[in-house]
């Protein structure tokens, strides 16, 4: 589930935060992926397998994370999905006799359950093509965080805004699906986030929890709107929930058992592995060619064509990843003293600038919505 309406909040009041760009940007790039994505697919091993190839055609490394055994605080969030699958099944089997096309799309969408036997099927792929995968200990997304803090890669690629809140430097949306579904990549940097809401890390993390997320339900009535009002106002959800609580004027009720300090510690001390463990030392390797047309070809019935091209593929990458990112080789850097000085000033002057506009595009929002219908 991740984070509920944290995208559009870091959209509105963090917009520098967020880059969009092509697939051929992140030539030459690690990246840890969350694997619940690429493996919760109706036919998981033909999307692993092809969204694997479409990223290593455009020159980045992959890098699979999976879930290990999910927090006890999560079981509440993991039994409403498994209820709305339930529902989502009879949906299905009701739109099959008098629905649409789309709607028996998009009920068969949230039937999906991803099984023990999906990921290990996943894992023996990623080993017969090469690619590395590692299973956290608890959550995939915490994993991702760590491996990208480390520098071992560029960024952890997830859904999931919650990753965020595990503190990765860098987050990327729609990676693995951007150029099937024809939409751009979103890079998401943490330290811009906090710089545009004006927060630290655990003021963000109290936001994020006060938003919704896959730990513990939100305060009901508490939008995403009146989220932001009330930690700025109150600077923690420890004062937030204070006040809820001692404030004969609060219109809102905290639940008497509400874990949000444990919710908190988990995002703050997730069960992980540290980044110089020896399973954390990955390497990209030569692709076993009959071992992928034995389990694709003999055992799923996959084209023994297809197949033997795209190991071809990921052996040609393999021979061509020493080769480094092509603006190393371009970009200018300023040498002398007072070059440096002058670079300086100039990114100042342009971050001022952005800044100012944004201020200026807020206020006539501001005035567009203060005025009055009908007036000329």
């Amino acid at each position: 589930m991740g984070i509920k309406n944290l995208f559009s909040i870091i959209k509105e009041e963090a917009p520098e935060a967020i880059k969009e760009s092509d697939i051929k940007n992140h030539f030459g790039r690690k990246v840890a992926i969350d694997a619940y994505g690429p493996a919760k697919t109706t036919s998981h091993l033909m999307g692993m397998f092809y969204r694997t190839l479409r990223m290593i055609d455009n020159g980045i490394k992959p890098l699979y994370v999976f879930d290990g055994a999910p927090p006890k605080l999560k079981s509440g969030e993991l039994a409403k999905r498994f209820q709305r699958k339930q529902e989502a099944t009879e949906n299905l089997e009701e739109a099959k006799e008098v629905g649409t096309a789309e709607d028996v799309e998009k009920f068969s969408r949230r039937t999906v359950r991803v099984t023990r036997e999906h990921n290990a099927e996943c894992q023996r792929l990623l080993k017969l093509m090469g690619i590395p995968y590692i299973i956290a200990p608890t959550e995939a997304e915490a994993q991702c965080a760590v491996l990208a803090r480390a520098g071992k890669v560029y960024a952890a690629a997830s859904e999931d805004m919650d990753t965020l809140c595990f503190n990765t430097p860098i987050l990327l949306r729609h990676l693995t699906f951007s150029e099937q579904r024809k939409e751009p990549i979103q890079e998401i940097h943490v330290d811009k986030v906090l710089e545009g809401l004006n927060m630290d890390r655990k003021q963000f993390v109290d936001l994020c929890i006060l938003l919704g997320c896959d730990y513990l339900d939100p305060i009901p009535k508490v939008g995403p709107t009146t989220a932001l009002k009330l930690i700025r106002e109150h600077g923690s959800l420890d004062k937030v929930v204070d006040f809820m609580r001692n404030d004969p004027k609060a219109r809102y009720t905290v639940p008497d058992d509400w874990p949000y300090e444990d919710a908190r510690e988990l995002f703050f001390s997730p069960d992980v592995r540290q980044a110089d463990d020896p399973l954390c030392d990955f390497k990209w390797e030569k692709p076993d060619t009959d071992g992928l047309v034995q389990f694709l070809v003999n055992e799923k019935g996959f084209s023994e064509d297809r197949v033997r091209s795209g190991a071809a593929r990921l052996e040609k990458s393999l021979k061509s990843s020493q080769q480094s990112r092509i603006e190393g080789f371009f970009k200018v850097l300023p040498k002398t003293e007072e070059e440096k000085a002058a670079h300086k000033r100039k990114l100042e002057e342009q971050h001022e600038a952005k800044k100012k506009k944004l201020k200026e595009e807020k206020k006539e929002k501001a005035k567009a919505k203060a005025k009055p219908r009908g007036a000329a």
